[in-house]
């Protein structure tokens, strides 16, 4: 070994040792009789000392060290004279007697510290050099440690992490496919896996009745903060169970990671149904941080020669504790934000219970006191509080509402990232229709099973759209964490699934007879979660954006742009490939 103590380890208790040390220097500082460097390696930040008096040779050499040369050091621990609380090894320093440069370094193109002066983009091009800064270091030590517990907690409960491929067989349903041209398959393709869904399926008909996997995924998608076009699951399946069984059992690991990796006691998980989550939040992801619950005035506000309401599908609201004090320009404000187009409200109707219980809202043209105490009393408000009220189509209001309670949220700081509240979304609709298209789709995917109780309602083309999926989802602080659902495990159930979704028999057996098939050979029972493990990381950290957790992440383009990929490939390649070149 080149050293013998890394650049965190060394304290109080070193003193008067001989230590070699290896690492980039951070910076020095040369005071005339005596130059100080300060040395870095992935454990910390350790001083080094040279003297003028005692080692003139040294100390010059010290002096032309530019940042992020790699160095090597020995010398003896010494107490430090002036000592820096803000180091783990502030107490200390080494006094050095040998030194080498082992490779030096070009001047980086940003700092390699906390408060950096590097951009994102220019982070992104060098991220070698950013993967250097320590809060980047500690995004991806604390990767490892939901990944070390993950494995930890699973493996106690008996699973087995298994390997499923990364070339696959294309499918039509759900996110566009990343594919991969065969060569010795001319005009055939592989896709790469937006999840092992079926090959996990497959294990439980193979016996395995306890598999786990941590693994990459690829979505050929439209990018945000917590998307990239790969990205990593927490993959899991068990046979024999039924819902409550995985929720317990998930519940369980959630629990674990959080104790073990944030130090946090969480309780058991609520459960909500999907029609209650968007009933109460407009959202099938609530941040359950903070109350402002939903609150329907259709009984109270139709009939008084308002237009707004008395046309409006819905008119629905939330009161905003404290904030009767609001002022026009912040009203204004809030109407602004659900007018804006991703938003798309029509306009913003308040109410503000002032200290002395009068009521002064923005349309007392049609709403008398006493007409307005029933908006009170609905919402339970106490004067100092703000009603906001909006009105339109149900579901595209309950949305704009569901954005103007977590922009009130955040205004309010009610959304502390180190708060972290957990619960269990049930019973979403197995089915969606798409007007365009004229047909269902999975909401979940394919293999959902509906709940037992309303299997016979596929039968009736007049009630399949009221057929709830046996499927859940685990929400963390406004976020979709993790998601799954018991398994159709019968054959026919399965044909009579992909019939509805439109399939022939023809097409389902093409693209899924292997699974079909095997249904055919005694399916257990069987139901499945994958977490996202980059999102759970994310919280963990209290970060917006999954791409600090990835070590080398994509831009919002989908494209990696310190290797420069994806790429153009040579004339030689695409003809291997069958592939023409594109014009």
């Amino acid at each position: 070994m080149l050293r013998t103590h890394t650049c965190g380890t060394l304290r109080i208790e070193h003193i008067n040792q001989t230590v070699t040390l290896c690492g980039w220097v951070q910076k020095s500082r040369d005071l005339g009789g005596m130059t100080f460097v300060d040395l870095r390696d992935r454990y910390g930040i350790t001083q080094l000392a040279f003297n003028m008096d005692t080692n003139a040779d040294l100390c010059l050499q010290a002096r032309k060290l530019g940042r992020e040369y790699v160095v090597r050091a020995t010398g003896l621990v010494k107490e430090r004279e002036s000592k820096n609380s803000q180091m783990a090894t502030g107490d200390i320093e080494i006094v050095v007697t040998a030194f080498d440069i082992l490779n030096e370094s070009v001047t980086p193109p940003f700092t390699i510290e906390e408060n950096t002066d590097g951009g994102d983009d220019l982070r992104m091009k060098y991220r070698y050099l950013d993967l250097r800064r320590a809060s980047v270091r500690a995004n991806l030590q604390l990767r490892h440690k939901v990944a070390q517990q993950t494995r930890t907690f699973l493996d106690a409960q008996d699973f087995i992490e298994v390997e499923t491929p990364v070339l696959i067989k294309s499918t039509p349903e759900g996110a566009r496919d990343f594919v991969v041209p065969s060569r010795m398959n001319p005009g055939e393709f592989y896709a790469l896996p937006q999840s092992p869904q079926t090959f996990k399926q497959l294990l439980m008909v193979s016996g395995f009745d306890r598999y786990y996997q941590i693994v990459k995924c690829f979505r050929d998608e439209d990018l945000r903060a917590d998307r990239q076009p790969e990205f990593t699951q927490i993959d899991c399946e068990m046979s024999f169970v039924e819902q409550e069984d995985i929720l317990n059992m998930f519940e369980g690991l959630v629990k674990h990671l959080f104790k073990q990796v944030k130090g946090i006691e969480i309780n058991n998980l609520p459960r909500m149904t999907y029609a209650d989550a968007m009933k109460f939040y407009g959202s099938d992801k609530p941040d359950t941080r903070f109350d402002m619950k939903f609150v329907e005035l259709n009984e109270v506000v139709k009939g008084k020669n308002f237009p707004v309401f008395d046309n409006a599908e819905l008119v629905v609201g939330i009161c905003a504790k404290g904030c009767a004090d609001y002022t026009r320009k912040q009203l204004d404000e809030l109407t602004d934000f659900v007018k804006r187009p991703q938003i798309g409200a029509t306009g913003l109707v308040y109410a503000r219970v002032q200290a002395d219980g009068t009521i002064k809202s923005s349309v007392d043209k049609f709403y008398d006191e006493t007409a307005l105490k029933l908006w009170v009393e609905a919402f339970n408000a106490q004067p100092g509080d703000l009603i906001l009220l909006l009105a339109g189509q149900a579901d595209k209001t309950r949305k704009a509402l569901n954005e103007l309670r977590l922009e009130m949220g955040t205004r309010l700081g009610l959304r502390d990232k180190n708060k972290f509240s957990c619960l269990w979304v049930i019973d979403f609709p197995l089915l969606e229709f798409n007007e365009e298209e004229n047909r269902f789709f999975a909401m979940h995917h394919p293999f959902t099973s509906p709940k037992p109780e309303d299997i016979e309602l596929l039968n009736d083309s007049n009630k399949i759209g009221h057929v709830r999926a046996n499927a859940y989802d685990m929400v963390i602080n406004g976020v979709e964490v993790g998601g799954g659902s018991v398994r159709i495990f019968n054959r026919d159930l399965q044909a009579r699934m992909f019939e509805i979704l439109g399939f022939t028999k023809e097409e389902a057996q093409h693209q899924f007879g292997f699974l079909m098939n095997a249904f055919e050979y005694g399916a257990p029972p069987h139901a499945g979660i994958a977490f996202g493990f980059d999102r759970l990381c994310s919280l963990f950290g209290g970060a917006d954006s999954i791409r600090d957790f990835i070590a080398f992440p994509k831009n919002n383009s989908g494209r990696d742009v310190m290797i420069d990929a994806p790429s153009t490939i040579d004339e030689k390649q695409m003809n291997e490939l069958n592939i023409k070149t594109i014009l």
